[in-house]
C-alpha cells in the first residue's frame, strides 16, 4: 500500500519520538472487572486486505461517523505492515479527535499499546495503557496482567511484581501457574507469555505484602 497522503506520512515524523515515562496509580487489591468493550479490535469494515484499506480511508476523507473507527483500524495495520510513522501519527489523529471520556478513547489506547509493544516500543506501549486505564471506575482484570509485562520490559520489575500480585489476589487460583497462560492470554504471543514468567517467578520468589 503506497504512502496514504503526503500531509499525513510527514505527521509520522512527529509523532514517533518516545513517551515520557509516566506514573501508574498503585495497584488496587482486586481487578473484576470484564472491561471487555476496551480490549476488543477496532473494527469500522471487516477484513485486511487492499481494497478494506482504501474503503477506510474513504470513510476517514468523507467524515464518516465512524471515521475514528477506521483511523484506528487503518493505523493499526499500517504498524503491522511496518509503515509505523504513518501509523503512529493516524493513531494519533484518532485520538485528537475523540473526547477525553468515549469508550472508544479507551479501546484505541488498548490497541495503539499492543501495536507499540509489538514493534519494541515498550515504554511508549506503557504510556497508552496507563491512558486506557487512566480516569475510570472500573477495575479491569487485563490491567494486572498486562501493566506488570510492561513495566517488567521497562527494567521497572519491582512494580511490575506488585501489578502481578494484584492479578494473584484477584484469581489467585489462576494467575498461579504459568501453565494456564495460553487459556488466560490467548492473544499474546508465546514470547510475551514467556515475559510474564518472568515476573510470576519473581511474585512467587518475593510475593509483596498487601497494602
Amino acid at each position: 500500500m503506497r504512502c496514504l497522503r503526503s500531509g499525513l506520512c510527514a505527521l509520522g515524523l512527529l509523532f514517533a519520538s518516545t513517551a515520557v515515562a509516566q506514573t501508574l496509580p498503585a495497584p488496587a487489591e482486586f481487578y473484576f472487572d470484564d472491561d471487555a468493550r476496551t480490549t476488543a479490535p477496532v473494527v469500522a469494515i471487516a477484513g485486511d486486505d487492499d481494497q478494506t484499506h482504501a474503503r477506510l480511508m474513504q470513510l476517514i476523507d468523507r467524515k464518516a461517523r465512524n471515521a475514528d473507527q477506521a483511523r484506528a483500524q487503518l493505523a493499526q495495520a499500517l504498524m503491522r505492515s511496518g509503515r509505523e510513522e504513518t501509523g503512529r501519527a493516524l493513531y494519533a489523529q484518532a485520538l485528537t479527535a475523540l473526547a477525553p471520556r468515549v469508550p472508544l478513547r479507551s479501546t484505541v489506547h488498548w490497541n495503539y499499546g499492543w501495536d507499540l509493544y509489538r514493534t519494541g516500543h515498550h515504554q511508549d506501549a506503557l504510556d497508552q495503557w496507563r491512558q486506557a486505564l487512566e480516569g475510570r471506575l472500573v477495575r479491569p482484570s487485563w490491567a494486572p496482567p498486562t501493566l506488570a509485562l510492561a513495566l517488567w520490559s521497562t527494567d521497572r520489575r519491582d512494580e511490575a511484581v506488585r501489578w502481578y500480585a494484584a492479578a494473584v489476589r484477584t484469581e489467585p487460583t489462576l494467575w498461579n501457574d504459568p501453565a494456564r497462560y495460553p487459556t488466560l492470554l490467548p492473544d499474546w504471543t508465546p514470547a510475551e507469555r514467556a515475559t510474564l514468567a518472568e515476573v510470576f517467578a519473581a511474585w512467587r520468589a518475593a510475593p509483596p505484602a498487601w497494602p
